[in-house]
């Protein structure tokens, strides 16, 4: 195994960023204002597939959105946090209320605001596009962009890390 995997081996809740990450980080907005994001249904199944195999979703922005809000919804994951400006702080407070060590954490994320973050827990990952310097310093780099399918081979990753991949690909081969 390799470091980033024995370190995915042991994530129990899994913080994912939003913009150049479950999206491709591209902003759109309405001329009423509204703002409009595309998600990928592959990192949304992948999500879906990550909180089966026993990991908790968490999905921690520094930025708002009705359309986040649907999004997580749709896919069930209720630790939903935005408008975060200390994600690093957020997740060592979903981690104590859980009773569980940092290294149990892990976080998805693309540009430097999310250095604090990624260098704190036990499992860090960006998108093929990342920042440099996120690219630089992270466990896993994707080889799929932001709102490409990265989520979705990250949460693949933990799946197999995990040895639990056979019991997630059963109901569909069967």
């Amino acid at each position: 195994m390799t470091a980033a995997t024995d370190k995915a081996a042991k994530i129990i809740l899994m913080g994912f960023d939003v913009d150049g990450v479950l999206t491709d980080g591209t902003l759109y907005f309405s001329s009423q204002g509204d703002e409009i994001k595309a998600f990928s249904s592959l990192d949304g199944h992948g999500l879906k597939m990550l909180q089966r195999a026993g990991v908790e979703v968490a999905i921690i922005s520094g930025r708002s959105s009705r359309a986040l809000e649907l999004r997580a919804g749709n896919l069930g994951i209720e630790e939903l946090h935005m408008g975060v400006a200390d994600k690093r702080a957020l997740l060592m407070q979903l981690a104590a209320q859980r009773g569980m060590d940092l290294s149990q954490a892990g976080y998805m994320g693309d540009d430097v605001v999310d250095l604090p973050i990624l260098r704190a827990c036990g499992f860090s990952a960006t998108a093929a596009d990342g920042h440099r310097e996120v690219l630089a310093r992270v466990d896993y780099v994707a080889t799929r962009g932001g709102g490409r399918g990265a989520v979705r081979e990250v949460c693949d990753l933990i799946i197999r890390a995990q040895g639990k991949w056979d019991a997630a690909m059963a109901e569909y081969l069967s």
